[in-house]
């Protein structure tokens, strides 16, 4: 018999599902590997902590083609759910930092992340003791 990992569920918030969906073919592989890789609990080699955010609960996937940069942002921060938060294309050219209007709606996704998990754990929470309501 083969061991089968668990998975966590991948949720996607906002726009992130169909904005990843623009990217190449070949961005959208790498990408859907390295969330798949978080869903099994390890950490893509093309994922690193967003900074800003205390710690290594928000992450951020980059993928290079061409002559573009492609990102995709998730949480790990809560237990058996992946938030995918963002995925965007890269416009300036000046430095490495994700740009502020980007990191404002990743605070704000994240603060709807907050809420979506609060309400599966209540609902989970009813569906235990039997709880129909």
């Amino acid at each position: 018999m083969v061991d089968v990992p668990k998975t966590n569920a991948l949720a996607w918030i906002g726009s992130s599902r169909k904005d990843l969906k623009k990217f190449p073919a070949e961005v959208q592989s790498a990408m859907g590997f390295a969330l798949y890789q978080a869903q099994l609990g390890l950490k893509a080699i093309n994922a690193k902590p967003l900074a800003g955010f205390g710690g290594a609960s928000v992450l951020e996937i980059v993928d290079d083609f061409q002559t573009d940069t492609y990102r995709a942002v998730y949480t790990v921060k809560f237990r058996d759910v992946i938030y995918v938060l963002h995925a965007f294309q890269k416009k300036s050219r000046k430095g490495i930092a994700t740009p502020k209007a980007d990191l404002d709606l990743i605070k704000r996704r994240l603060k709807v992340a907050e809420e979506d998990h609060q309400t599966r754990s209540l609902e989970e929470g009813r569906g235990k003791r039997g709880d129909k309501r």
